[in-house]
């Protein structure tokens, strides 16, 4: 397929199960997935994250002693709406870090964003990273409630208060991300900090065109996930 080999792609891949619904099933699903594959990360919401914990850190183990990369494990903060109080996404984003997990997602204020109250928005991000120190912190800027000018300038906030990445959505929106999304999102923010996709990679050739614009990590559940990654090696293989 050129350019990315299947196991490149699947070390962009966080797989998740992140939905109200999601359930035990699907995130031992998750975990499956993610070690046939070779993914970079799985995530679940907060209290499923603890199963995880109970599973992945051995199979972890074995992955390390023969050859095979570590299978990291995200936390979620203040998800999926991000309007929680600042100390309480900040002790949850802290929580995560003392379960374990190798980086935080956390929801920015939407709400605050929309009202123009940028300042309000960058604190709360700036609190959340000082709760977690050096543990890398996406922030998701859910970019289906705003406009162009607004991602751009969600973007810029996030970086401006310490984040890592910047995320595109939870997926829990009815506007999935496009590729001009990410495009909006690199440009913002150039090269201050790296750029996650999720709430809309739903093929390969998306996924492909996001990371021609900019995109360095993607989000998706795991039915996608799987569907992406055998028609990358099925490529591959061509």
């Amino acid at each position: 397929m050129g350019r990315l080999s299947r196991f490149e792609i699947a070390q962009m891949i966080d797989v998740s199960a992140v939905q109200a619904n999601s359930t035990a099933e699907e995130v031992q699903n998750v975990i499956a997935l993610a070690c046939e594959f070779d993914c970079i990360a799985v995530y679940a919401l907060g209290e499923q994250t603890r199963d995880i914990f109970k599973t992945l850190p051995a199979i972890n183990q074995q992955r390390l002693a023969e050859g095979k990369p570590k299978v990291k494990i995200g936390g979620v903060a203040g998800f999926p709406d991000g309007g929680v109080m600042t100390s309480v996404k900040a002790y949850e984003a802290a929580q995560m870090v003392e379960l374990g997990c190798d980086e935080i997602d956390m929801v920015m204020n939407v709400g605050l964003a929309l009202s123009g109250q940028w300042d309000h928005v960058g604190a709360d991000i700036a609190a959340v990273k000082q709760a977690i120190g050096s543990v890398p912190l996406k922030v998701i800027l859910e970019c289906g409630y705003l406009n162009d000018d607004q991602i751009a300038q969600a973007a810029i906030t996030a970086a401006d208060a310490g984040a890592d990445w910047v995320k595109s959505g939870t997926g829990w929106t009815e506007k999935k991300t496009s590729v001009h999304t990410i495009e909006v999102m690199k440009q913002a923010v150039g090269d201050r900090c790296l750029v996650k996709a999720a709430g809309g990679v739903r093929d390969l050739d998306t996924l492909l065109a996001m990371y021609d614009v900019g995109a360095r990590r993607f989000g998706i559940g795991v039915r996608t996930a799987r569907a992406i990654l055998e028609a990358a090696a099925a490529q591959e293989k061509q």
